[in-house]
């Protein structure tokens, strides 16, 4: 006797595929693909920081390679493609965490200067064509993947750092979670319906209000300091972090592109998981310096 499994009826059909397109994404994939890239990287701040540098390094070489890839294979009127001088920013994506961790915000600041003079001597030696376009979309590529981003591991170098890092972390995937199940459930007003239609007011909402509670129980069990740092760098990381998501959202739509890549399952491609990151990794360290500082009374110059 064989056996077929039950078939959906088309109204069950009908609210799986409308939660689907609200989504936008494969979340069991998304969850997967988000533990295998959060394992290593937790290892890496607590036990093997190396691991932690190896690690960006590699997301910030894909990501240099995607945006990269992208502006070369897209047309721009009638002016001829674009050619990146990619080794100069794959050498900048490997030096600026190396950097940042060891030298700071200052170390940093000069790893993005170098990349971008590495930049002006690559376009001419490699005589790139329309070479003021290319070295303009370098340094783009250069400052919006691994500068903004390497900031992550500036937060190692404050007090609890490790803790830190990690809550920072938490407060974006927050973010990310609870927004997606309050749009998926609640979405009906688009924030922004010509850049990102699947982003809601609804699922802002339901960010904030998440990361808020995530940031104000870290700031309780974890560093025993004020509620209110907790619940402010939670709402400074979702404004940051949504403001990654439009920006990558706006980039995409310029070029035609729906992801990235395929790189990463259940997310597109590696700056489809860490545009939410660019904005939200700096915003998070000012903000932690700036209110631990207030907090235990110290100059904040």
């Amino acid at each position: 006797m064989s056996t077929t499994p039950p078939q959906q009826t088309q109204p069950e059909t009908a609210a799986n595929a409308k939660r689907e397109l609200k989504a936008g994404r494969n979340l069991p994939a998304a969850i997967v693909t988000g533990l295998l890239l959060l394992v290593p990287a937790v290892l890496g701040i607590f036990f093997v920081p190396p691991l932690l540098i190896a690690v960006w390094i590699v997301l910030l070489c894909l990501g240099v390679w995607e945006v990269a890839r992208a502006l070369e294979s897209h047309e721009f009127d009638e002016a001829p493609r674009l050619r990146i001088p990619k080794i100069p920013l794959y050498l900048g994506a490997a030096a600026m965490p190396v950097a940042a961790y060891w030298g700071g915000v200052e170390a940093l600041t000069l790893g993005l200067m170098i990349t971008g003079v590495a930049v002006l001597v690559g376009a001419a030696l490699w005589r790139v064509p329309d070479p003021g376009r290319s070295i303009v979309a370098s340094l783009f590529v250069a400052c919006w993947v691994p500068f903004l981003i390497s900031f992550a591991l500036l937060l190692l170098q404050v007090e609890q750092g490790e803790w830190r890092l990690v809550v920072v972390v938490l407060l974006v995937v927050a973010n990310d979670l609870f927004g997606y199940i309050a749009g998926v459930f609640f979405g009906k007003h688009p924030m922004a319906p010509k850049v990102s239609p699947k982003k809601s007011w609804e699922g802002f909402a339901g960010s904030m209000a998440g990361a808020v509670a995530v940031g104000v129980v870290a700031s309780w069990l974890i560093f025993s300091e004020p509620l209110y740092i907790g619940g402010l760098l939670a709402a400074a990381v979702v404004v940051a972090s949504t403001a990654g998501d439009f920006s990558e959202s706006m980039v995409k739509r310029e070029l035609g592109l729906k992801d990235m890549s395929q790189a990463l399952p259940g997310h597109g491609g590696v700056m489809d998981r860490l545009d939410s990151l660019v904005f939200a990794m700096p915003t998070a360290y000012f903000v932690i310096v700036a209110l631990t500082a207030k907090s235990a009374g110290l100059p904040l110059g």
